[in-house]
């Protein structure tokens, strides 16, 4: 049974639970082989009372009566679970379910099953469900995790080679990259394109050790790490290619941008790429126009929202950069190299979605210090936003641009201003510059860029003032109906970012800082705050899960608006809504509600930051 409630923890919606709770489920449950086409239970001749999973094998399901002689409407590998619509509803409602090959099947009755289904994780695990379109044929997904996308072993070589023979390696094995073992775990990468800047161009012998020239602790990903996690390093990064280790550091092979064309996300390599080439606005406007029907096919492939909104931002990143390049271009008084840009709100957390405004600041170098200096740099990032604006992006409304005074200053400037922000959040706009400021990151110029976060590193050494910043995160209330909607008789609508994302992500940000987290996206901030006095590690789970079902609600319901060739927006319509993601909506706002009161009410009597 232990080697059951293991199993099952592993996969959906059964990952939710707690040890104890697992192995309860697993103590109830059955487990039995079928052979090769042996039929496992027949939904719509008699009603379902165990929910069943696949431990190994494959299961044939038919959802449709009057299809049941011809091919399956889907196929389940291991952690498939099915049964759970007619077990739900009392109903003989289907599936049919045959073993496709030989399989085993682990059975758990119903009156242990509704618990599992009544919590936000069983709840979101059959809105997924719900939305998956049935397959007609056995087709395997390809690019699930890293692993599969590995075409040839690792080009290896050794710390004392020399570039050429490097070089000779890297030509009879028809690739572009050697990999390094350094010995201590860690791996070093070598590149043509390294070859080419750090030697050739430098003007070195091809005699050189390559440990004089390879990248050292290169960034590697583990086995079974998603690909479309693998495929984020990489855009994010720039990364020619991506060792890919085993959990001992083993190098077991290399993944590079090319493998991931007909991976989840592939799609957007491509457009990526486009948007790098495009040697003029009109090139690039039409090039970035392609960014929501990107979007709307990983949403219909059923990736995790997450995951497209990463993928979004990191094109909104190449889009910016490519404009500013343009407009750099043409203004010989503004130097690239005494300018870091950055990205902030949701884009800088990598969850823009397809309604989402662009944020941007600036730090300049000490030299660029005068006002009549930094008004000529400001001319520029105007003419940006501009370019930005014809390519379908929104421009912040409420000024937070760097091409606004506010927005761009030199590296000394924002510290200072990070400082007195501290001193006196009150004052000056302190609180919100300190929250835009802080989901702040670099996209240009120095990557390593944290001179503001590096102040609230120190923030636990002034409670008074961490104090305030919670009172802050807290005063924006989670709720269905604001008073306004009420007097204006609103209620068939709700705006599912002001009422209920952005206190999570209010929670979120100040929940981090208060354990001096530089994380920036929503999930790993509650994650890496998960524990800590103001937020329990049930706490974190729920508001991650929350996150993930309105996020894909609202993802969801742009891609419908993108449909019906509507602007998108973040005012949900209910009636428009199944009522299971009405239902979802209600839950989760009610679970950051409380989440809120608990953490208002022991902020009273809690040393905060302690």
């Amino acid at each position: 049974m232990t080697a059951v409630a293991q199993f099952l923890g592993l996969h959906p919606p059964f990952d939710a639970l707690d040890p104890a709770a697992l192995e309860r489920l697993a103590a109830r449950a059955t487990v039995g082989e079928f052979a090769a086409g042996a039929e496992i239970f027949d939904g719509f001749r008699d009603t379902v009372e165990e929910l069943a999973v696949v431990i190994t094998g494959e299961v044939g399901l038919w959802s449709l009566p009057d299809h049941l002689d011809g091919e399956p409407d889907e196929i389940l590998g291991p952690g498939g679970v099915f049964g759970y619509f007619s077990l739900l509803t009392n109903a003989a409602r289907g599936p049919r379910a045959v073993a496709m090959a030989v399989s085993t099947i682990c059975r758990i009755p119903s009156d242990s099953v509704h618990a599992v289904f009544s919590s936000m994780a069983g709840a979101r695990f059959l809105a997924g469900q719900l939305r998956l379109p049935r397959r007609t044929e056995s087709v395997r997904p390809r690019g699930g995790i890293v692993d599969e996308l590995i075409r040839t072993a690792p080009v290896t070589g050794t710390p004392s080679m020399s570039v050429s023979e490097a070089a000779r390696l890297m030509t009879a094995r028809s690739r572009d990259y050697v990999v390094i073992p350094a010995g201590d775990g860690t791996v070093g990468v070598l590149t043509d394109s390294d070859i080419r800047s750090r030697v050739v161009a430098a003007g070195e012998s091809g005699d050189i050790p390559v440990s004089r020239v390879v990248t050292p602790r290169a960034r590697t990903v583990v086995t079974g790490t998603p690909a479309a996690d693998a495929l984020l390093q990489i855009l994010e990064h720039g990364l020619g290619c991506l060792p890919v280790v085993d959990p001992g550091g083993r190098v077991i092979g290399v993944v590079g941008p090319g493998d991931f064309v007909s991976a989840p996300g592939g799609a957007s390599v491509s457009l990526r790429h486009q948007i790098g080439r495009a040697r003029s606005v009109e090139t690039l406007s039409e090039q970035a126009q392609r960014m929501p029907y990107v979007v709307a096919d990983l949403v219909r492939q059923g990736q995790p929202s997450h995951e497209v909104t990463a993928m979004l931002s990191l094109v909104h990143d190449a889009v910016v950069r490519r404009a500013l390049e343009l407009v750099l271009e043409r203004h010989d008084e503004v130097d690239p190299d005494k300018l870091t840009w950055l990205s902030l709100g949701s884009n800088a957390r990598r969850e823009a979605v397809l309604s989402s405004d662009v944020d941007s600041a600036v730090a300049l170098d000490e030299s660029v210090s005068t006002p009549e200096q930094i008004a000529v740099y400001r001319v520029a990032f105007a003419e940006v936003d501009e370019i930005l604006r014809r390519c379908g992006l929104a421009i912040d409304t409420n000024g937070a641009v760097a091409s606004s005074t506010l927005f761009t200053r030199t590296h000394t400037q924002w510290r200072t201003a990070a400082d007195q922000w501290l001193a006196a959040p009150l004052e000056n706009k302190g609180m919100i510059m300190t929250s835009l400021m802080l989901d702040g990151r670099p996209i240009w110029g120095d990557r390593g860029l944290s001179g503001v976060a590096e102040v609230f590193g120190d923030l636990r050494s002034h409670p008074g003032t961490l104090r305030l910043l919670l009172a802050e995160s807290l005063s924006t209330k989670a709720r269905i109906r604001s008073m306004r909607d009420v007097l204006a008789r609103r209620g068939g609508t709700f705006d599912i970012k002001a009422h209920a994302l952005t206190p999570l992500v209010n929670i979120a940000r100040w929940a981090s800082l208060s354990v001096e987290s530089l994380e920036l996206d929503t999930r790993s901030r509650l994650r890496v705050a998960a524990g800590s006095p103001m937020l329990t590690e049930d706490n974190a789970r729920v508001l991650i899960e929350v996150f993930d079902v309105l996020q894909k609600i609202r993802i969801d319901h742009q891609v419908a608006q993108l449909d019906q060739r509507e602007a998108a927006s973040d005012v949900l319509t209910m009636r428009r809504l199944s009522p299971l993601d009405r239902s979802l909506v209600a839950q989760g706002v009610r679970e950051v509600s409380a989440i809120q009161r608990r953490m208002a009410n022991l902020s009273h009597y809690t040393p905060v930051g302690e």
